[in-house]
């Protein structure tokens, strides 16, 4: 990993709409998914390491992030090593499912087929959803219907883009791009907007301040949450790790480490009202 790399939240983030949290659990005869952690004295965190604010290098090349601060700050009080493994978003998920890592710390949220066969932990963060659009013009964008025949930057296979083709915009993908080749294209007409997570958003737009875009304003939509990413059947673990975290809120270490990367307390519902709801499919 190179050293102080940054890599944009806008496209990577895989928060998406709809059937979040606690879904109907699968059955399985024997959970052993506390106790495997337990023997080893280790969990295996899946995350992407490029996802700012939630998970990146920083100057001095350590993974840090307020997910991945988060997940550490569980595994310290339930007595284990935490170990991180760095995928893209389909590989954190393919890691995940096959008992490669216990689970992935990466601004997940859940809809749809993946909800089928996977399950959330406690929310560690409220958000909603939004666009970066040029400064100049707005992109020429005032609404979600505005998205027809513009150009929408992300990566492949993210709600974000679903949405925004779903709207009829024409899909430019990226594989790990930095954050200023995504926000400079947007600024020079390569592509038009940016769907995704506001307050990664607004990290990423106040990192690089003289890239001429900005979110667009009042256009919001999808209240949403994130969490980490368990295979449905892990129980007991995600119930140790629930349990940790609601020890986290109650004694103000979630919101702590929220302020250190928002600015702000995002493990609470924002007071932004949201009431559209806009699903991929």
């Amino acid at each position: 990993m190179k050293k102080g790399r940054l890599i944009l939240s806008l496209a990577v983030s895989v928060m998406s709409v709809g059937a979040f949290g606690h879904l109907a659990e699968g059955k399985t005869k024997t959970d052993t998914s506390w106790k495997k952690v337990e023997q080893k004295q280790q969990l295996t965190i899946a995350t992407s390491g490029t996802l700012f604010p939630s998970s990146y290098y920083s100057e001095s090349n350590k993974l840090i992030g307020y997910d991945v601060d988060v997940a550490r700050e569980v595994g310290k009080r339930l007595g284990v090593k935490v170990k991180f493994k760095e995928y893209n978003v389909d590989g954190q998920i393919a890691s995940v499912k096959r008992g490669e890592t216990d689970f992935a710390a990466n601004d997940f949220g859940l809809s749809g087929e993946r909800a089928k066969q996977f399950q959330l932990s406690d929310p560690i963060k409220y958000s909603f959803d939004s666009m970066i659009v040029r400064k100049s013009d707005d992109s020429g964008i005032h609404s979600l219907k505005d998205l027809k025949g513009k150009k929408a930057a992300g990566e492949p296979n993210t709600s974000y883009m679903k949405i925004a083709e779903k709207y009829g915009a024409q899909p430019v993908t990226y594989d790990n791009a930095t954050n200023d080749q995504y926000l400079t294209d947007v600024a020079n007409g390569r592509t038009d907007v940016i769907l995704n997570d506001y307050y990664l958003q607004k990290m990423s737009v106040s990192a690089l301040p003289k890239i001429p875009v900005k979110i667009l304003k009042d256009v919001y939509f999808n209240a949403n949450h994130s969490g980490f990413l368990f295979v449905k059947g892990h129980n007991e673990l995600r119930k140790k790790v629930d349990q940790t975290l609601a020890k986290m809120e109650k004694d103000g270490t979630m919101k702590k480490i929220s302020e250190n990367y928002f600015k702000t307390d995002v493990s609470v519902k924002p007071k932004q009202k949201i009431t559209k709801t806009v699903t991929p499919d």
